[in-house]
């Protein structure tokens, strides 16, 4: 009976290991730049300069395409850093990208930028320039700084948000108390 199960289990194994070979399905519709080299979920981008935290940026999911030299970004938070190591302020959006030459960074849908001090920015895209540690954008704003509210269209900002300029404001009122 052992000898039985013994050939048994050898001519299966054999058999497994046939010539036959199943091929993997190819989705030939796909480039290979379609294709992210890698992908990440959760992750925590840690941006320093000279041995300091810069800025630190969190991703629910990180695509990174080597041929375009950017990574696409969902769900993100960054909070930047002063020169003390204390966040500064912290931005939010649905979406992002980094261009990773440059690592300038592109916040992309319910952009909302909130600094230590109060002030509130709320804009649909806004870009961090890395090597000016500045954001920008050319798309409607609204600020809140303490009781004042301005709205406008293009906007350029410390990324501390301290020293920011509305380029074309359309609407400044007072907020009041209730």
């Amino acid at each position: 009976m052992k000898k039985a199960a013994l050939l048994f289990l050898t001519v299966f194994l054999f058999s497994a290991c046939g010539e036959e070979k199943f091929k993997p399905q190819i989705d030939a519709t796909l480039s290979a730049g379609q294709i992210p080299v890698q992908e990440s979920w959760d992750t925590k981008i840690v941006f320093t300069e000279d041995g300091k935290t810069k800025a630190v940026l969190y991703s629910d999911h990180i695509r990174a395409y080597e041929d375009r030299n950017v990574k696409i970004l969902e769900g993100v938070k960054i909070d930047f850093y002063n020169k003390e190591g204390n966040v500064s302020s912290t931005l939010t959006s649905k979406r992002g990208r980094i261009n990773d030459l440059t690592n300038d960074m592109w916040a992309i849908d319910s952009v909302v930028a909130v600094s230590d001090s109060g002030v509130v920015l709320k804009t649909d895209e806004l870009m961090w320039r890395n090597k000016e540690k500045k954001i920008k954008t050319d798309k409607f704003v609204t600020i809140i700084d303490g009781d004042e509210k301005i709205e406008g269209y293009g906007f350029e900002s410390d990324q501390n948000l301290r020293n920011y300029t509305i380029y074309n404001i359309t609407y400044i009122t007072t907020l009041k108390e209730e």
